[in-house]
């Protein structure tokens, strides 16, 4: 009887090693870069600066030595509940609390509606559409000094969001905190791509100023990303990563080692069971 088991035992624990062994394939970004010695300078991508356009939200602060003047301005930054019902001021936010899903926090400033227009307190109503906000501070400037002495304005967009979606530890919608973003900082903030990512294939989608979108596919594997007209991200940009085949191979191994180890385990009760 002992022997049997030890038998048994030992032919089941081959296949078991057998099943829960599984190769493991490169997932290093940039592998055209050598490991060691001197590298290559990669040439920079070209940034453009993102334009207002529809339904953007700005965060518009004007400045003056005297801070009540302005307080009708300042507090038009009209906080727009999002989805969860939360309502918060998009200049007290850090860093990371800004990078949180659009469905967890709302955004405070000024919608630009239908028409490409913002309605200022004291100021009347701006066109924005097709600026960026360094051309609308200095129009913002022009205008309010002819109500204000020296005034000091600030322009940002309260909604540069980022959706990352696919093999990523957090995917979600992100606000990003600052204008000028690349796909590696928005993967970063997803927590990266998961093992199971494919990084010669991510999908970036890009909408247009038509309302159509351009899809893209970026290697991650290759360091001429960094030059590319991808590499910085713009509004409302859309980066999936989809899953590789390895994936579906870890699926399947665990499947295999579960039927495995069921088998081992009847084989050896059939046998407690027959020599009885």
């Amino acid at each position: 009887m002992r022997k049997n088991f030890i038998l048994i035992c030992l032919i089941s624990l081959p296949l078991l090693i057998l099943f829960s062994c599984s190769s493991t394939k490169k997932v290093k970004y940039f592998q055209d870069l050598a490991d060691s010695g001197q590298l290559k300078t990669i040439a920079k991508a070209e940034y453009y600066e993102p334009k207002v356009q529809v339904d953007d939200i700005l965060t518009i602060v004007v400045q003056t030595l005297d801070p009540s003047a302005t307080q009708m301005i300042n507090s038009g930054n009209i906080p727009i509940v999002g989805t969860a019902g939360a309502t918060t001021s998009s200049m007290s936010l850090s860093p990371a609390a800004t990078a949180a899903s659009s469905q967890q926090q709302a955004t405070s400033g000024y919608l630009v509606d239908k028409q490409g227009f913002v309605d200022i307190p004291v100021l009347g109503k701006v066109s924005v559409i097709g600026h960026t906000t360094f051309e609308l501070k200095d129009i913002l400037t022009t205008l309010a000094s002819k109500y204000y002495q020296s005034p000091t304005v600030n322009v940002r967009f309260a909604n540069f969001k980022i959706s990352v979606t696919g093999e990523v530890l957090k995917p979600g919608v992100y606000i990003m905190p600052n204008e000028k973003v690349s796909i590696l900082d928005a993967l970063a903030m997803a927590g990266d791509l998961t093992i199971y990512g494919k990084r010669d294939n991510v999908l970036l989608i890009r909408e247009n100023a038509d309302g159509t979108k351009s899809p893209y596919r970026i290697n991650l594997k290759k360091s001429n990303i960094m030059s590319t007209d991808y590499y910085y991200l713009r509004q409302n940009d859309i980066i999936y990563v989809e899953p590789g085949q390895g994936k579906a191979a870890a699926t399947d191994a665990s499947q295999a080692r579960y039927y495995t180890l069921v088998g081992s385990l009847l084989s050896v009760i059939i046998v407690f069971l027959t020599r009885k």
